[in-house]
């Protein structure tokens, strides 16, 4: 697939210092913890990979009709928002 990147990833990478680089990688090596069927126009998901020790969550979808993960949004984690491990929301 080819990563397409939406505005809002955009700025929130050059804003947090994240490359494309980094997307890659933290795709190669991360999991789904969230899924989002309800999503439109199409389902997407949330995923926890990692930059070197750096958890990075990424929001995506898979436009499979045209090979493209669309990049939504990136973000490092807040550890006061997540559990350790980063993988579920904290409940307050």
């Amino acid at each position: 697939m080819i990563n397409k990147y939406r505005q809002h990833a955009i700025k929130r990478m050059f804003e947090r210092g994240i490359t494309e680089f980094d997307i890659d990688l933290a795709l190669s090596n991360g999991r789904v913890i969230e899924d989002y069927p309800n999503d439109y126009p199409l389902p997407s998901c949330l995923w926890l990979g990692y930059i070197g020790s750096r958890p990075i969550h990424i929001v995506f979808s898979d436009n499979h009709s045209f090979g493209e993960r669309i990049i939504i949004t990136v973000y490092e984690p807040n550890p006061t928002q997540w559990s350790e491990g980063f993988t579920t929301r904290v409940t307050s």
